[in-house]
């Protein structure tokens, strides 16, 4: 009797019961159970971006910093470097804030992509993108994007890459109604803003690309100098789907990137999801 062939990745009759998914759920996924006393203990969230200052009191401290430096020579690839400046213009230590304020037990970690008036080039994004993922950081926040074609294959592939390594990639969507990435891709989180003040406050559209919208809209956030500025956009809605994400997996640490967009689309606020 010949042995029966599958195609590659096929399961077996005899494994199937070996397969079993894993952890048990409970048999309605609620935010007590996602996410009740959490603090976010335990998880690695990376912000990738204008770098972060981890002196200011809103952020508390980071547990790295790396900086993406341009090659020195033609053709040579983009270094990775211990930061020694910090926030170059504000826009990463609110991210930071914003994420320390919903789970203040994570480790933050910066990895400074952009320069001063929050510009940086497609390049330096994929090779700090590549570093965070390889650094088995559990969330990355991406409040940035490019609209330049010639970088969305490459990002792709990276965002791909952290969703089987388990790490969860959050994007914010673009501030105007253009063609831009990573944030469109299937396997990033999506985040656009809503006007509330309640931070735990999200909402999961059924009309995605866009898939969840959080606080986004005229809130105080921490910026470099100490202080704190007040600010409008998408870029400081994503953090807070960060943070929730972290709140999420400190309590439940074997989610899957697919599961953890589950739990929070089922505890989404207009999924009645507040109980």
């Amino acid at each position: 009797m010949t042995e029966r062939l599958l195609p590659a990745w096929s399961l077996r009759a005899e494994e199937v019961d070996g397969i079993e998914p894993a952890p048990v759920w409970s048999d309605r996924v609620t935010r007590e159970w996602a996410l009740g006393g959490s603090t976010g203990e335990g998880v690695d969230v990376c912000i990738l971006d204008s770098g972060v200052d981890g002196d200011h009191p809103l952020v508390g401290g980071l547990s790295s910093a790396v900086a993406v430096e341009p090659p020195e020579e033609e053709g040579a690839e983009p270094r990775i470097v211990p930061d020694e400046l910090g926030d170059v213009c504000g826009h990463g230590t609110a991210c930071a804030g914003i994420v320390r304020s919903l789970a203040p037990d994570c480790r933050l970690h910066s990895v400074r992509v952009l320069g001063a008036g929050n510009a940086g080039s497609g390049d330096l994004i994929l090779t700090g993108l590549r570093h965070a993922i390889e650094q088995g950081h559990r969330v990355v926040n991406l409040s940035l994007s490019t609209t330049k074609r010639r970088f969305a294959e490459l990002l792709h592939d990276l965002a791909d890459a952290a969703y089987f390594k388990r790490t969860v990639l959050v994007a914010s969507a673009h501030n105007m109604p253009v063609e831009s990435y990573p944030w469109r891709f299937a396997s990033v989180i999506s985040v656009g803003s809503h006007e509330g003040e309640d931070s735990l406050a999200w909402y999961a559209n059924p009309d995605p690309p866009v898939e969840f919208f959080a606080r986004g809209v005229e809130l105080d956030v921490a910026w470099t100098g100490g202080g704190t500025l007040r600010c409008t956009g998408n870029s400081f809605a994503a953090p807070h789907i960060a943070g929730i994400a972290a709140l999420v997996l400190a309590r439940h640490p074997e989610l899957t990137p697919f599961q953890l967009k589950s739990v929070l689309y089922l505890t989404a606020t207009n999924a009645g999801g507040t109980t």
